[in-house]
């Protein structure tokens, strides 16, 4: 009687009381008032702390997403919990998220293009002093999009193909061919952080000092910074394929880790194809 009592008569999770909430608000106030204190030098008591205020507050958000991600697979792996209506709702959750996503580098788009469309802009907007009235802008070097960007271009189609044969493999209950799949997306992913990152130090022109580089780098960036959680991402479902977490009718957490994936790839293909190609066409290469 007590077994049927305790057993919810919905098909919604209820999610049980958690510390993470709270604890993550903090890691992420300390973090915001840290880096207030850092980038403008705010002494206290002679001190200048806002750098291990900061750094305290990384680690506590850090611990957090750990733990909390931690109870969300026990969460997967409790019979029942993720029934059908509730792994809809996740799915729409995802999608929103990366809904969100796209906008985000929506606003680096349209800052690229806003200069790029319009280097020679009225004086009083201080846009022909810093493009010399055309783009790329005047003593700026491009890089070589058929090199390195072609490259990393590569890299991440091919590491689209590799995610994708690892989901089919799922679905066919291929457990040696998951994790494989996962092998290769994973390390294709460090490649092109290393490709990127070895650009950047060899980059002729910098993020600060003109237009064409803030633009160039915040888009880029920001890029490669989700390529890295990313990577993260599918370590931690390659962890779980090995520890024989996913079945073909219960694997949300990788299917997520796919289409945030895919969603990567798809951005890399304009930045790619506007920002490097179209925005260096008719300027210098560096040599």
């Amino acid at each position: 009687m007590s077994d049927v009592h305790a057993k919810p008569n919905h098909s919604y999770h209820l999610v049980d009381p958690s510390p993470w909430p709270i604890l993550g608000a903090i890691g992420a106030f300390l973090m915001a008032l840290g880096a207030i204190m850092w980038m403008k030098a705010i002494p206290v008591d002679g001190l200048k702390p806002g750098s291990y205020i900061f750094g305290v507050g990384l680690i506590a958000v850090l611990f957090v997403m750990a733990a909390w991600w931690l109870d969300v697979i026990k969460e997967a792996q409790t019979p029942g919990v993720h029934s059908p209506i509730v792994s809809l709702g996740l799915r729409y959750g995802m999608i929103l998220f990366i809904a969100s996503e796209v906008m985000f580098f929506v606003a680096w788009f349209w800052a690229f293009f806003d200069a790029a469309l319009f280097p020679g802009a009225p004086i009083e907007y201080a846009r022909t002093a810093f493009t010399g009235g055309h783009w790329p802008p005047k003593g700026i070097e491009s890089i070589d999009p058929w090199h390195f960007p072609l490259l990393n271009t590569l890299i991440l189609l091919t590491s689209g193909t590799t995610v994708t044969w690892a989901h089919h493999a799922l679905l066919n209950n291929d457990r040696k061919g998951l994790v494989n799949g996962l092998i290769l997306t994973v390390l294709l992913g460090i490649c092109f952080t290393c490709v990127q990152a070895y650009e950047y130090a060899h980059a002729p022109f910098a993020f600060k000092g003109s237009i064409y580089g803030a633009t160039f780098f915040m888009a880029t960036g920001f890029h490669g910074f989700h390529v890295i959680i990313g990577t993260i991402f599918l370590t931690v479902c390659l962890l779980r394929a090995l520890a024989g977490q996913f079945t073909p009718q219960h694997h949300l957490g990788f299917e997520f880790a796919a289409w945030y994936w895919h969603f990567v790839d798809v951005v890399w293909l304009f930045l790619f194809s506007c920002i490097y190609v179209w925005g260096s066409w008719g300027g210098p290469f560096e040599h």
